[in-house]
């Protein structure tokens, strides 16, 4: 059966568990009911965008309807996994351990594939071939947030655009929050539209453009200072225009040195036999910290 047909058959099965007609249903998502219905017999290919909308629609999100589609089809796929090996013991958001990191890596591999599988069987060609660069990191960002948000306490913030994900008490009271962030540039620190207090997360992906497949080698955490605060963590770097779009982009915010500093501190992944960080600057105003990957006690790149 090919990919249009296994995610068609899945719309529908979860479409008639909610007793939603196609009309319904095609009207929450933004399409049309006669596109629902070839899309669901297996005539129309999906597009991400579709996805999405019909995930989100269903009350899913896109993770679970790819995982939904083929979590009983394929039962021995050898999906991408992290090496616990790399693994670090650093400060983290309160509630988050390293087995819910090593989870939720796991997870946004696995869900990568299943979508790489999926779009490779309707039109002979794996995700990146269809995006550019930073939209496919703006992906793997939210299917990272999903996967925390399925497998941590740290759950979707659905009441303000930030942070991406809130830890909250068994009253309601936020714990903690993490703005989720990946990128393909190695040793990159953060960016961001506000430049926020709070913790972040940013995680290094390795892209394999042969399959679409991901892999995770370097992944930070830091407790970052706001941009409106006392030596904030961040810089302001302004409105850039984007040089294949011509699009004008958001207000942005790079981390200072101490800032990328903190990060690279807080390495709670370091996949060394692909990084060598030996040689990377720091800039700190205190010692280096006993956890930091740049500690004499610790191993050398």
């Amino acid at each position: 059966m090919d990919a249009k047909k296994i995610l068609g058959l899945a719309v529908r099965a979860q479409r008639e568990a909610l007793k939603l007609s196609q009309e319904r249903l095609a009207e929450r998502a933004g399409i049309t009911y006669q596109y629902l219905s070839a899309l669901e017999n297996g005539r129309e290919n999906f597009t991400i965008g579709v996805l999405e909308s019909l995930a989100s629609a269903l009350g899913t999100n896109l993770p679970d309807l790819v995982v939904a589609a083929y979590g009983h089809t394929e039962p021995d796929a050898d999906f991408p996994r992290i090496d616990r090996r790399f693994l670090r013991t650093v400060p983290l958001p309160a509630g988050l351990t390293l087995s819910h990191l090593a989870g939720a890596l796991d997870e946004t591999q696995r869900v990568i594939r299943l979508l790489n599988q999926s779009l490779v069987r309707a039109g002979g060609r794996a995700l990146p071939s269809y995006i550019q660069a930073n939209n496919f990191s703006g992906i793997v960002s939210n299917i990272l947030s999903d996967s925390f948000d399925r497998l941590t306490p740290f759950k979707h913030n659905h009441d303000q655009r930030y942070p991406d994900l809130i830890n909250k008490d068994k009253d309601g009271n936020e714990i903690a929050g993490l703005e989720v962030k990946s990128t393909i540039q190695v040793k990159k620190g953060g960016e961001s539209h506000n430049g926020h207090s709070g913790w972040h997360v940013i995680a290094c992906f390795k892209l394999d453009s042969a399959t679409g497949d991901i892999r995770f080698i370097h992944v930070m955490f830091a407790d970052l200072i706001g941009h409106t605060e006392k030596d904030s963590d961040w810089k302001y770097v302004g409105s850039t225009v984007n040089t294949e779009s011509g699009s004008q982009r958001t207000e942005t915010y790079n981390t200072t040195g101490i800032g990328t500093t903190k990060l690279r501190d807080g390495s709670a992944y370091l996949d060394t036999d692909e990084i060598s960080f030996s040689r990377w600057r720091q800039q700190r105003r205190g010692p280096v910290p006993k956890f930091s990957i740049f500690h004499p006690e610790n191993s050398k790149a």
